[in-house]
């Protein structure tokens, strides 16, 4: 809220430079604020009583803006990417898996190892838990597994994550 829109009574209000100046009627601080050539904005409204600042709005808005922006600028998002394996995978077509894995990692991805089991393969879950780990192993040098196998379905399903 800013200038007539304050409709309290009492405020405790703050100059432009940031020094207290007290308890007082919106109105005598709106003529304050007038004064001053600026404006009136109320900063904390849950406050007893609500406190309001004297500043020049317009120039407040900018740098809210101008802070959102650095800081979505800064932030950066994490993907998650696939890797999908089956139970009887070759060695030379794991390493194929781990290296596009080494590389989602390496650009800050997370990696969803994912081995799916069709038919007769369902009977020896067990023993392909076995690959999920050796792929882990290769990748122990950069990565670190977020999320042990778990089996989820059809399924079975690891996550990894960039060493820090």
């Amino acid at each position: 809220m800013i200038n007539e829109q304050i409709r309290d009574r009492e405020v405790r209000l703050i100059g432009p430079d940031g020094d207290q100046l007290g308890i007082m009627s919106a109105r005598d601080a709106m003529k304050m604020a007038r004064e001053a050539e600026m404006d009136l904005v109320k900063i904390a409204p849950n406050a007893k009583p609500p406190v309001c600042k004297i500043i020049d709005y317009g120039k407040y808005r900018y740098e809210l803006a101008r802070k959102e922006k650095e800081a979505k600028k800064k932030q950066r998002t994490i993907d998650v990417k696939e890797v999908r394996l089956s139970p009887n995978i070759d060695s030379n077509d794991l390493n194929t898996k781990v290296n596009q894995a080494r590389k989602f990692l390496s650009k800050g991805d997370r990696v969803k190892v994912t081995l799916r089991f069709r038919g007769r393969e369902l009977a020896h879950v067990n023993a392909s838990r076995g690959i999920l780990d050796d792929f882990a192993e290769k990748l122990s040098d950069i990565a670190v597994v977020e999320k042990a196998p778990k089996f989820e379905g059809r399924s079975m399903i690891m996550f990894l994550t960039e060493k820090r």
